[in-house]
């Protein structure tokens, strides 16, 4: 084996991407010791997202004080690369960042747009948002606030809507924001790896908000608020609506937002993130691709990075082992979408519990025994 490609999820609660690769930059070369392996970690949009583009491409870190869920000061940092700026929601407006305080009918997505509007204003033309691990169910529409959209009540009067606000929104003006992103020649796209609606049972508010601190009541109010939001969106905006696109209701229904008010694309994470690092090209010459998550069951089939990474590798021949935590009884199908085998670390039968503490040693051993599968069989061709 002469080069082998990385690209593994993180495994939740045990694993990071980033940590995956090390493990196999330190393994791989013991077994195939003449064997380039190239690292390219994934995050899903949520927190690490930046980071993970920064370990498989060259670019810059760019650090800023902006506004964070309760509107205090913070710093937050975005990726970029020429061009192209990576962010990601979580930095500003992130679920950690509440600490022993969430609420979100209060928090705002405000410093995300500051960021997305400090990469316009910095020569971005083309911004990759991350969406996934927000206290925030506001609908973006603080970060629309920063990027220069104008809500309006019913008096005329402006302000910045939140969780608990949206259904006082009597009018949107969402030209200054579009005059912004035009006039940059920049276009925003949302990694998106849900596709839950905005509203309704399997909605923003109803899936997402309780992890979020919302009791049952809360949940009702918000779910109502971004009904009357699509309502609104509707009337002033997007007479087709926005609230059934896939990935509408992704971070507290950000995803609806950023299309309405800034024309953003929602995309699945992973084929953004393919596509960013090139990876079709760097599949030329390669031997093996080892990918892999924390589970693999139906919803992996249904797009996620296992499944988005043997789509391609399979168009180019090239072998794809998944190294994963779980295997579901309906993860089988993963073999006629390209994937050539699956392997768990889970050697013990014990609970998550204590096999998270030995998560690094069983993913190691699980790979040490690919190679040597791998070994044997060249030796015997």
């Amino acid at each position: 084996m002469k080069r082998c490609i990385i690209i593994p999820d993180s495994f939740k609660g045990s694993l990071s991407s980033m940590e995956i690769c090390r493990l196999a930059q330190e393994t791989i070369p013991r077994f195939f010791p003449d064997c380039q392996v190239i690292s390219l970690p994934v995050a899903d949009g949520g927190e690490g997202t930046v980071d993970c583009f920064l370990q498989a491409m060259e670019g810059e870190q760019v650090e800023i004080s902006v506004h964070g869920p309760y509107m205090e000061t913070v710093s937050a940092s975005y990726a970029r690369f020429g061009e192209t700026a990576i962010i990601e929601m979580a930095s500003a407006a992130g679920l950690p960042m509440v600490g022993e305080r969430p609420n979100p009918s209060a928090t705002t997505t405000f410093g995300v747009g500051e960021q997305l509007r400090h990469a316009v204003e910095h020569g971005a033309k083309r911004i990759i948002l991350g969406l996934g691990g927000s206290a925030t169910n506001d609908a973006g529409c603080g970060a629309a606030c920063a990027m220069g959209v104008i809500f309006r009540d019913k008096d005329g009067k402006e302000f910045m809507p939140t969780g608990g606000s949206l259904s006082k929104i009597h009018s949107i003006d969402c030209s200054p924001a579009k005059e912004l992103l035009n006039c940059a020649g920049c276009q925003i796209t949302c990694m998106c790896d849900i596709d839950n609606p905005m509203f309704g049972p399997a909605g923003a508010a109803c899936v997402f908000a309780p992890q979020k601190g919302a009791d049952t009541d809360m949940v009702q109010m918000l779910d109502q608020q971004l009904k009357d939001l699509a309502q609104t969106i509707r009337r002033e905006i997007c007479p087709d609506g926005v609230e059934d696109i896939p990935g509408a209701g992704a971070a507290g229904a950000m995803g609806a937002g950023m299309v309405a008010f800034l024309g953003a694309e929602l995309r699945s994470g992973i084929e953004t993130v393919l596509d960013v690092v090139s990876f079709d090209e760097k599949l030329a010459g390669t031997d093996l691709v080892i990918t892999g998550e924390g589970k693999i069951d139906s919803q992996s089939l249904r797009g996620k990075v296992v499944i988005g990474v043997a789509k391609r590798a399979v168009a180019k021949r090239v072998p794809v082992c998944a190294i994963v935590g779980d295997v579901a009884d309906d993860a089988y199908r993963a073999y006629d979408m390209g994937v050539t085998s699956v392997f768990s670390i889970n050697r013990l039968a014990i609970p998550f519990s204590e096999a998270r503490l030995r998560s690094r040693q069983d993913y190691q051993h699980t790979l040490e025994d690919v190679l040597r599968l791998i070994g044997t069989a060249e030796t015997f061709r």
